[in-house]
């Protein structure tokens, strides 16, 4: 397959992203969603009113540096000013609809957007340092239907927008209380985002890149691209694509080395085999020791975790900057799998790592709400055509 994202698949892939898109950011009453607009789109908006440039910088300011989801907080714009533009738009965020703590502290939020659907986010705390991961949907639902995830037996109801991805993450900040205080202290709880939620990321790639640039905005969130990781069940042409115009860190779910076995648990490696999905690997833009891919493996009771397994994963990874996420698997109400003994576990691990390659294994966080990975899925609905 060539580097390049043919014309046929690009406008498939698009046709499929505009059956699946998100609603309008305008509210029924007219106003408009600041949150999701890029700067050039906020400047457009901000000049439609008659206002000066300077404005962009201003607003953009207080919604992502600030955390402001009034006018009114934004006490360097006059009064006036403040009322012009709460007539106008709207600085929007998901509503937590419910809100579930884990015993290991690991919290999940369920998020429902103005459309009344809904998707779930996961806060993961290190346990070691006072900061963590935010795992964020990309999706509501999902197409792929891997056989081991949750997430795969519901179906795509649609894309995330923009505004609903970054605005999982600025709500999570909003309940820890991460925004600046008054004396301009900045807390760093939700120091790292993934990309691991909901959904495939590479099929709502506009979305998911339009959100990540706004939260990689230095006057913004500024969380930088190093702190960013992007996962994908192996979306092959679009991961040049996220390469070439991101840059953030690439996980790949692979949890197969064969391709009659990854055919059954990743139904995508039917389009997309092992030989193109590896390829795109070594090929993804700024692969290297300092910044490896990460090959997400769930360990299966007698499915992939013999030691054949492991030294072809070995081989299938060979020269590769990368390490391994070896994933006990987290069982979910109707799953016909069993995680993988200890023992299958550490040999697995010894093999892969004997071979120069980290492999830690995944310590599981969430269970017991499910919120581990492959444990997320929402009751929403694709609504039936009129």
């Amino acid at each position: 397959m060539s580097q390049a994202l043919s014309e046929a698949e690009r406008a498939r892939i698009l046709a499929k992203s505009a059956v699946f898109a998100p609603p309008s950011a305008v509210l029924p009453d007219g106003r408009r969603d600041l949150v999701g607009l890029s700067r050039d789109e906020l400047a457009e908006a901000l000049a439609e009113l008659g206002e000066k440039p300077f404005r962009t910088r201003q607003l953009w300011h207080w919604i992502y540096h600030q955390g402001a989801t009034e006018f009114s907080l934004m006490s360097s714009i006059a009064r006036p000013l403040q009322e012009k533009l709460a007539g106008q738009f709207v600085i929007g965020r998901p509503h937590a609809a419910a809100v579930q703590t884990s015993a290991d502290a690991t919290r999940k939020f369920l998020f429902r957007f103005r459309d009344g659907q809904e998707a779930e986010t996961v806060y993961i705390p290190d346990p070691v340092e006072d900061r963590g991961s935010v795992c964020l949907s990309s999706q509501i639902g999902c197409t792929l239907s891997c056989r081991f995830c949750h997430t795969g037996t519901q179906a795509l109801v649609r894309n995330l927008g923009a505004a609903e991805i970054v605005g999982q993450f600025m709500a999570v900040r909003d309940a820890y209380g991460e925004w600046p205080s008054p004396k301009g202290e900045t807390p760093r709880l939700l120091s790292t985002i993934v990309l691991m939620g909901m959904g495939e990321p590479l099929y709502n790639f506009d979305n998911v890149a339009k959100a990540m640039t706004i939260v990689m905005d230095h006057e913004g969130i500024a969380l930088s691209r190093r702190r960013i990781t992007l996962s994908t069940s192996g979306v092959v042409p679009m991961m040049d694509r996220a390469g070439a115009e991101l840059g953030v860190n690439l996980a790949v779910s692979l949890h197969a080395v064969r391709d009659e076995l990854r055919d059954e648990l990743v139904p995508l490696n039917r389009k997309y085999p092992l030989a193109e999905l590896i390829a795109a690997c070594r090929r993804y833009p700024g692969a290297s020791n300092a910044r490896r891919i990460t090959f997400e493996y769930v360990m299966l009771r007698d499915v992939n975790d013999s030691e054949a397994d492991a030294k072809e994963l070995v081989r299938v990874i060979a020269g590769i900057p990368a390490k391994v996420n070896l994933i006990p698997f987290n069982p979910w109400p109707g799953s016909r799998f069993e995680p993988s003994t200890p023992k299958a576990l550490q040999r697995f691990a010894k093999i892969v790592m004997d071979a120069g390659f980290a492999s830690p294994v995944r310590t599981p966080r969430g269970r017991d709400i499910l919120a581990a990975c492959g444990q997320l899925r929402t009751e929403s609905r694709r609504a039936r055509a009129a």
